[in-house]
């Protein structure tokens, strides 16, 4: 399966997903970053792909995951958040011994790991979509430094549950996604 990172991205920044519960939602929307109910002390986890949140939440239905946001968010930030980043899974192309790997990991403030991507029905594609979970000061430079702007896209969500359901051709709209280019 195919690894790029597919993202909605424009000149200022890149688009990332993730899924809360209400109150969590709507103090970030209020405050145009994460605050009270946003826990700074825990891994929190972003996806560029529309298609994985979409899946991952059940279309915004799952405990937990009932608000869906659309962050938008530095390149700067971006790109500082892949160069820290370790797979979630040993790779020996990467590090020598599960042990180096295995330290690295723990020690990282970023993780990251490769999901079969969905369409918008949640099907899987042949291309894998990019998890990243940040903790520690990265998630604290996340919230007070890298994000731009804050959408609530919960009720696009629910859209595109009720066309697939009603097995509509035409789907609602989302942010085009493509190969997002990475800085060495």
């Amino acid at each position: 399966m195919q690894r790029q990172i597919l993202a909605a991205y424009d000149s200022e920044g890149i688009f990332v997903y993730q899924g809360f519960k209400p109150s969590i939602a709507e103090e970030a929307l209020r405050k145009g970053t994460f605050g009270k109910g946003f826990n700074l002390e825990r891994m929190t986890w972003i996806k560029p792909s529309f298609g994985w949140m979409l899946y991952r939440s059940g279309y915004a239905t799952k405990h937990r995951q009932e608000s869906i946001l659309k962050i938008k968010l530095t390149h700067e930030g971006f790109q500082e958040i892949l160069k820290q980043a370790i797979p979630t899974l040993f790779d020996r192309d990467i590090f020598e011994s599960e042990r180096e790997w295995k330290r690295s990991l723990d020690n990282s403030e970023v993780r990251y790991q490769w999901d079969p991507d969905r369409d918008l029905s949640l099907r899987r594609l042949e291309h894998r979509a990019l998890q990243l979970g940040i903790r520690g000061s990265v998630v604290h430079n996340y919230v007070n430094t890298w994000i731009l702007d804050i959408e609530e896209v919960t009720e696009l969500a629910c859209d595109i549950k009720n066309a697939v359901k009603n097995q509509m051709i035409k789907l609602p709209k989302v942010p085009e996604e493509r190969v997002y280019r990475v800085s060495q």
